[in-house]
Formats: structure tokens, sequence, C-alpha cells
């Protein structure tokens, strides 16, 4: 599924102007996943070239697995039906994925990238959809009919490789759900490797974040108002929440939509329905252990609604989230009362 992302990390510092502390920090940006990404991090022992050189090489590595826009990847070819073996990177998310799925009751599936793409929103251009086209999609849709199975080899030293088993030819993947999160996941641990604790990761809006930014404070990170028209992050702001040490994900369903029949379609499909979703919720800001975790359950809440988003708050206090919806065209918000809410005001300009 993929998501329309709206943050804005606010980054009330850059390299080295103004710093208040003895650290030097750096700013990486580049283009990835279908879409962009900014790194901010502490620069130990002004290591700057390996670093850089370091993240385009993990960047590749994601995108040569996982990433439905590079025709090369491995997920390309198991669309396309070809037999590949799964690397670490494909084998790790797929897991993640299923383990999401089933706690969700299939409400976030990475299998109906079919129901995507016959609505606009995958990476085929849509169609005139019919009840008896959702349907018999829908036949070979859900991630019990695909899973990763082993199978020996001879021409590796590991003796075997993984490879993706589907019940029906016609089944595609789809992470973008997922990927961008996963990436912010797996760039942390590498900078981690690298000594790096402070830092700040945004994938396509996705975040994960860490330590303290240049001041010696938590990152600041914007959440814009879902509003239509809203299309610049930043340019018209929600709220500001403060942040260390977790994921942070928006999914929404006011920048990725049409109009077909003087309806409004959005991007987020009920992969229980086929159909997508016409709820009150505009828009879920979702915290958590990290952004793996965020972004699946950005979309999850997405998926069911204000009311059954609440109800999994409250038995779930490991999630922070914060909900914008509509009531009779009135903007309303839900948020748990742990998130770190910062003083703001609206037209206020922030550097």
């Amino acid at each position: 599924m993929q998501n329309s992302r709206f943050i804005i990390i606010l980054l009330l510092i850059f390299v080295l102007f103004g710093c208040k502390s003895d650290k030097e920090y750096l700013t990486l940006d580049g283009f990835a996943q279908g879409s962009t990404y900014h790194i901010v991090c502490e620069c130990p022992d002004n290591n700057y070239y390996n670093i850089t050189d370091s993240l385009l090489i993990y960047f590749n590595r994601i995108d040569h697995s996982i990433s439905g826009y590079e025709k090369n990847s491995v997920l390309s070819a198991i669309n396309r039906g070809e037999n590949v073996p799964l690397d670490k990177i494909f084998v790790d998310i797929f897991n993640d994925s299923y383990k999401i799925y089933k706690e969700s009751g299939g409400y976030f599936d990475i299998s109906a990238a079919p129901l995507f793409d016959i609505w606009g929103f995958g990476f085929k251009n849509g169609i005139d959809v019919s009840q008896n086209i959702v349907d018999s999609i829908k036949a070979f849709v859900g991630m019990d009919k695909v899973r990763i199975i082993e199978q020996p080899c001879d021409t590796v030293p590991e003796g075997k490789i993984f490879i993706l088993q589907k019940d029906d030819p016609r089944i595609q993947i789809n992470f973008n759900a997922i990927a961008q999160g996963y990436t912010c996941d797996y760039i942390a641990e590498k900078l981690e490797s690298m000594g790096i604790d402070n830092y700040l990761i945004e994938v396509g809006g996705e975040i994960y974040c860490k330590g303290l930014n240049a001041k010696g404070k938590e990152w600041n990170i914007g959440i814009d108002k879902p509003i239509d028209g809203n299309n610049i992050p930043g340019e018209n702001l929600q709220c500001i929440i403060s942040l260390s040490n977790k994921g942070l994900v928006t999914s929404g369903n006011y920048r990725k939509y049409y109009i077909k029949d003087n309806k409004k379609i959005s991007h987020t499909i009920n992969p229980i329905t086929g159909y997508p979703v016409s709820h009150s919720m505009l828009s879920a800001t979702v915290i958590t252990s990290n952004a793996t975790l965020a972004d699946a359950y950005a979309t999850y809440f997405m998926a069911i609604g204000l009311e059954k988003t609440k109800e999994f708050l409250k038995s779930h206090p490991s999630f922070q989230a914060y909900i914008i919806y509509d009531d009779n065209n009135s903007m309303k918000t839900y948020f748990t009362d742990s998130i770190n809410l910062q003083n703001y005001e609206p037209n206020m300009n922030i550097k």
C-alpha cells in the first residue's frame, strides 16, 4: 500500500551553525524507495566521507531488494513471476509484514497489491472497478496464500536458499506500507554500527530518531494539517511533536486521492472489502519503538477508522498516536496523553 506521508522535519539547527555543543552534525539528502531521504546525524571524528559512502551502499541494498520502483529488484522479479533467491532484507520485511498481517486481522496486507493497482494507487494505471472485479481479485489476496520456504542449493556456502512460494501465480506483493519505515530502522542500525548515537532519519516522510539534535534537545517533528490543497510539507502545520528513540509515521488521505463521479477516492484501501475507505479519519500519526511498526500501524489505523483505533490504543500502551478526524465538517483531534506536544501557533515561523 502506498501511503502519502505528511511530515516535515523541523531542524532547528543545521550543520555546525549556531551549535551549542562541541559535536559536529552533518546532513545528507538523496533519493531512495521511490522518494527522498533526509538524514541529520552526529559526525564522529569528522568521518564525513565514510558515512556518506556507506549509506549509499545501504540504500542501494534496500532498493535492490524490496523497491517496487526498481525493475531489477528482488520484489519486481517476484511480481513478474520469477523464482529468485531472497536476500535477508526481503526475508526480514516479509516476516515483519506477516506478523502484522496476523495481528491486524488482515487489515494490513502486503499481498493486496492488485487491489491498489485497480484503484490506481499501485504500480499500474487504474481501471473501472466493479464488485465482480473486486471479488475476483480478493480470491488471490491474503498473506496466508504466500510464504517463504527453504530450498537446498549446492552453489551457496549455506547450502540452502529462501524463495517465495505462492498458492496462486497472480499474487503480487507491495511493501509500500512498510518499506520506508523499515528502511529508517535499517539505516539506524547501520549508523549505530558506526558509533553514531545522535541522529534523525527520514525516508519519504517516515522517521526514526535517537539521541539529541545539535542543540542538545530532542528532535522536533511537525505534523501537517490534513486539508485538501496542503501539498507542501511544512507549509501548514497542525502541531509539533518532540521525540527521541522512537519511530514516527503519519498516514492520511488528503494528498493522494482523485475525484470520480463526484466522489473522493482515497488511496487507503481496505483489504477486507477491497474498496477505498470512506470514514472520518483524515490522518493518523503513530509513534512507537521503531519506524517499521509505526509505518504499518499508521496504515492499519487508516484502514480501520477512528473508533477501532481508539480501542486499539487503549489496550496497547506501547503505541502513541495523534489522530485528526472530521466531525461534521469540523476538524478535531484525538491523541494519547504521553505524546510530547510543543506549544505552537499555526502561523508561527519555525526555522
